[in-house]
This record gives C-alpha cells, structure tokens and sequence, in this order.
C-alpha cells in the first residue's frame, strides 16, 4: 500500500477478539495500527474533529473540554443519522493519519503491518489495503466476553450486535479468517499460522 510496506486489515465485530489477535500479532514484532487510538489522537482537546463534535453534540463534551465517549456513544448509537454525521467528521480524519503512520512504518523499513479498526468493510476502506483478516466467533461466544469484559447483560450485547454489519457479509470479502471459538493458546497458534502464511518472517526493520 505504502512503497514497500504490505499494510493488511484486521476486524470483526464486538467480542470476536479482533483486539487480542492484534495483541497476539504485536507480540511476533509486527506494527499493528489501532484505529481507536487514532481515533482518541484526532479528537484531544482543540482538535478540528472535537470542535466539530462539540457543535453538533455539546452535551459529550465535559467540563475540561474533553470527549466523553460514553455520551457521545449513546447518542449515536440508535441513530443512524447521527452515526453517519460522526463517521464523516471522524473517519477521513483517522484515514489521514493510518496513512502518515503506515508511511512512517515503510520509511522506517517495516514490510508488513496491520491496521486494526472495526468498520474497514462499511467504510470501504479495506478496498485500499494489501488483504483483510476477520477475526469470527460464535455469537454464544461474543455475548459472554463482553458481559464478561464490560458487565452488560446479554440482551444488551445482543442488541449492539445486531447494530453491526454481520460478521457473515464481512467473511465474503476476507481474504483471510481467524475463527476465535477456542481457548487463548488455540488462538495463538492460528495467528502465527496466518503471520507464517502471510511471511511475517520477511518484516524486519
């Protein structure tokens, strides 16, 4: 994507494990590019994207001028204009800076690295990367690590997943799958078949 640098996206959807297979690819040496974190860059105090936040939803935005992503979550969470106005003033944003960061990783003479983030196939954005692997899991399975992870009820994990895109339109346009039904060793041991099947072995500074 960027010179040399094969720049390749990971997602799926809530309670997949898309985050500990990022974690899990970090850990081989591998740059991973998490869009969340980009996503907190673009949106510190004074930022254009906060300004912008903070005129179309001034109630998200506390007292010392920062984002409280709670509120802004809820607010946009069963609006899908809402939703849509944010994504527009957020994911050009964060697009720019994956791509300084992935050109910063091809400079520095990485040729592999991952960009994490959980909408590359509603955005379209996985068009411009170098492949997509899709972290899968059963949906029994996501309901109980988020419960687990964030205290939710299962009915509230139900219905924040049924606010995705199914992980079954995004396995069309894959190149690759994780299925994450197992335990933390068996997931390990599909990661670093898919870095050894991908030639991770070849990203060396």
């Amino acid at each position: 994507m960027t010179g040399s640098l094969r720049l390749i996206g990971l997602t799926g959807g809530i309670g997949s494990g898309k985050s500990t297979v990022a974690r899990l690819i970090a850990e081989r040496g591998i740059p991973v590019i998490d869009a969340d974190q980009l996503a907190r860059e673009v949106s510190v105090p004074g930022s254009p994207a906060l300004v912008d936040i903070a005129a179309a939803w001034p109630h998200a935005i506390d007292a010392d001028g920062r984002l409280n992503r709670r509120k802004l979550g809820a607010t946009v969470f069963a609006d899908a204009a809402a939703r849509a106005r944010l994504e527009a003033i957020m994911h050009p944003r964060i697009a720019a800076l994956a791509n300084k960061r992935a050109a910063d990783l091809a400079h520095a003479g990485h040729r592999l690295a991952f960009y994490e983030a959980s909408l590359l196939v509603e955005t379209g954005r996985y068009r411009d990367l170098d492949g997509l692997v899709l972290v899968d899991a059963a949906t029994p399975s996501r309901i109980a690590r988020v419960v687990a992870r964030d205290g939710a009820t299962p009915s509230e994990v139900g219905a924040r997943i049924a606010a995705q895109l199914p992980l079954s339109a995004k396995r069309q346009v894959a190149t690759h799958i994780i299925e994450n039904d197992g335990d933390l060793a068996a997931l390990r041991v599909r990661v670093d078949g898919l870095l050894d099947l991908i030639g991770s072995q070849d990203n060396r500074p």
